[in-house]
């Protein structure tokens, strides 16, 4: 029998800075009553002098080979989920793999909010080709990408890491279901539209503000709703398992109003919601290893315990994953 994968370790980080809506209120033509009631954000964290997507992502990351009782030269493969990569060349693993100290091979992938559970499924499929540790990583700095001008955006992203080991495991915990995809077609939807190969950075992209986030908020929030539900749908399906019998639902920490709509139709209550967007905001491929992590510290999701997570992001990227809990 192919051996399963689990997670035997987790860990997490968060900048100390904070943004309050007070903050923003100051700078921006916006206030605390319209950011809570269109977002659920009350603040967000920001990376400061001397932080970047490779600090956060060691100080998650080593925190999550402690947790697991490892040390860093049993870590076989290590993958970086970032939308917000340390440099262009090379990939944001190099450097978290020196720092830590690893011995082993890395690379990064975009898969922009979504990131967490794509390299989720990834890892587990190395795990069953026969990688004993895996180490995945969702690392953000959005805050360096965010348009502090635009208060459409600026309101929104935040920072962090959330890290997790897997190993393989014959018993029940472990990833049961999960389901991958992406509509191209919405790409233009939320972007960053120089600095890259099509539009390569100079003068006149910085002077347009190219290099900043760029969301049509609508747009983004129809089809984040729809593809959460139809992801996670057939997630469970795939698992035979109906959504009565998931105990926790983990969404991507986007929009306060998106995880209530999606949680409404996927008929998730909010008492079996993990939510921190009000403090986090969206952290992007950092939100659901935040959400769930903190979640396991504090004893809210038990050993056999059926989580859901889901996202959605740039792309347009979607991704859910089925697991039972069970990290020992």
């Amino acid at each position: 029998m192919t051996a399963a994968a689990t997670i035997i370790g987790w860990g997490t980080t968060v900048p100390d800075a904070r943004i309050t809506n007070a903050d923003l209120e100051a700078r921006l033509d916006t206030n605390d009553a319209w950011i809570v009631e269109r977002t659920g954000i009350h603040e967000r964290r920001v990376a400061g002098p001397g932080e970047s997507t490779a600090s956060l992502a060691v100080d998650a990351a080593a925190a999550a080979i402690k947790c697991a009782g490892l040390v860093p030269s049993d870590i076989d493969l290590l993958i970086i989920a970032t939308a917000t990569p340390e440099q262009p060349i090379p990939h944001t693993g190099a450097f978290v793999g020196e720092t830590l100290g690893l011995n082993c091979g890395s690379f990064d992938m975009n898969a922009a909010c979504a990131g967490f559970v794509y390299e989720l499924v990834v890892g587990a499929s190395m795990v069953q080709m026969g990688y004993n540790r895996v180490l995945i990583v969702g690392s953000e700095t959005l805050s360096r990408i965010t348009d502090p001008e635009d208060r459409t955006t600026a309101v929104l992203f935040g920072d962090g890491a959330g890290a997790a080991v897997l190993a393989p495991t014959k018993d029940a915990p472990g990833l049961l279901a999960w389901d991958l995809g992406c509509d191209g077609s919405a790409a233009g939807i939320l972007e960053v539209p120089a600095g890259g190969s099509r539009l390569p950075s100079s003068a006149q992209t910085v002077a347009d503000r190219g290099h900043y986030l760029k969301m049509a908020g609508q747009e983004v929030f129809r089809r984040a709703v729809r593809a959460v539900v139809d992801s996670a749908t057939a997630t469970l399906g795939r698992a035979g398992v109906d959504a009565s019998d998931v105990a926790w639902f983990v969404p991507h920490q986007a929009n306060g109003r998106i995880i209530d709509a999606a949680g409404h139709r996927l008929g998730f209550e909010t008492e079996r919601t993990l939510v921190n967007i009000d403090r986090f905001g969206n952290t992007s491929s950092a939100s659901i290893p935040l959400a769930l992590f903190e979640a396991v510290e504090d004893g809210r999701v038990q050993d056999g315990d059926l989580v859901l997570c889901s996202g959605f992001g740039a792309g347009m990227t979607w991704a859910s994953a089925l697991v039972r809990w069970g990290a020992r």
